[in-house]
């Protein structure tokens, strides 16, 4: 997998052999927590459309995927993402689905209904349960 910073917020994740390497187009720019969340995003998409695709017989080796965000304030936060899949090789008749199955990326259900977030001093972990599930 290749990872490529377009921007301070765009990333495209392509598939190439070997490890996982990650892409700037100056030294200058870093790999920042929000190109993570989108790397992430762009990573869990990629992986469910490679498996329906292994599943359909399809071949996925010219799929790459961009993920973009914008900020939104009240608080300050990424406020939308955008997900673009990039397949030449995809027949047309099979876009509707290919999104479909994009959206069942766990990390896009998890986007969609944010989990709950325990911030614990690490003095406090023995008394808390942080990983309890909240009350119903």
């Amino acid at each position: 997998m290749k990872i490529t910073l377009l921007s301070d917020d765009a990333i495209r994740l392509e598939p190439t052999p070997g490890p996982l390497t990650i892409e700037a187009p100056t030294a200058e720019m870093s790999y920042s927590p929000f190109h993570m969340m989108a790397s992430a995003l762009a990573s869990c998409t990629f992986s469910v459309m490679h498996s329906w695709a292994t599943h359909k017989e399809l071949s996925a080796d010219d799929l790459a995927i961009e993920v973009q965000w914008v900020f939104g304030d009240d608080p300050h936060r990424v406020s939308d993402f955008g997900v673009v899949f990039d397949w030449p090789s995809l027949p047309a008749q099979r876009i509707a689905t290919a999104k479909r199955v994009a959206a069942l990326c766990t990390i896009h259900a998890t986007f969609q209904h944010p989990p709950r977030i325990d911030i614990l001093a690490a003095s406090e972990v023995e008394h808390e349960h942080h990983h309890d599930p909240a009350p119903a």
